[in-house]
């Protein structure tokens, strides 16, 4: 089931991404222009959540496939690197909260401040190497518009995304003892919105206390 949804996902993302790089209707009047950008958005997001749960390896028993799928959906998503995102997420997991953890500053609890932290940890120059290589490539096929808004705006409104319901509403300071070990909080119990937000990730705490539990499961641990 973890393959099959991995694969959908990454799929649904690729051909909603080609049907959008097509897309002849660009007018700021037209509501379906805002619409296929949220929703490519929204496909960018569980692109990554595929890749978060490879890294937990819970994509599939098999340690290749998994890597391999973990692999596919952080270089499509934006020329990551599973390496880096792997080596960074377990050093999350085993110091959340704290300043050995990657994906917090100490510093602030700006939510400016963090979100640019956090973009600066995670980004490299092989990947802004690849993101423009791809862009002119693109080119050579799409309107560079259609590219714009359906390839880099989605992209990162869902780094957004990620940030807002995934590392900062949950760990942001202060930080309660309901919070610990994990230093993370949790949305309130309503799984639609916990889907539409950020695929269960709102659940956050769950999360952290159940890492082998697959995205998709996660409501049920509320």
């Amino acid at each position: 089931m973890g393959i099959l949804i991995a694969l959908t996902i990454i799929a649904l993302w690729f051909l909603h991404l080609v049907y959008s790089l097509n897309y002849p209707f660009i007018s700021p009047d037209n509501p379906m222009l805002y619409f296929h950008i949220l929703l490519q958005a929204y496909l960018y997001t569980g692109l990554f959540i595929t890749g978060h749960d490879a890294m937990h390896r819970i994509v599939s028993s098999n340690y290749r496939i998994n890597k391999l799928i973990g692999q596919t959906a952080s270089y499509l998503y934006a020329g990551l690197s599973y390496k880096r995102l792997v080596k960074n997420h377990f050093l999350h997991h085993k110091f959340p909260g704290t300043d050995k953890d990657p994906d917090f500053t100490v510093r602030s609890n700006n939510f400016f401040i963090w979100y640019a932290t956090f973009m600066y940890r995670y980004a490299t120059f092989l990947q802004i190497v690849i993101m423009a290589v791809v862009f002119n490539l693109l080119k050579i096929w799409f309107d560079e518009i259609n590219i714009w808004l359906f390839w880099v705006i989605p992209a990162f409104l869902s780094s957004l995304q990620l940030f807002y319901f995934g590392t900062y509403l949950p760990h942001r300071k202060p930080h309660e003892d309901s919070m610990e070990p994990h230093k993370a909080r949790t949305q309130k119990k309503n799984h639609l919105w916990a889907m539409l937000s950020c695929y269960f990730f709102g659940y956050h705490y769950e999360h952290h206390d159940s890492v082998n539990i697959p995205w998709w499961q996660l409501y049920k641990k509320k």
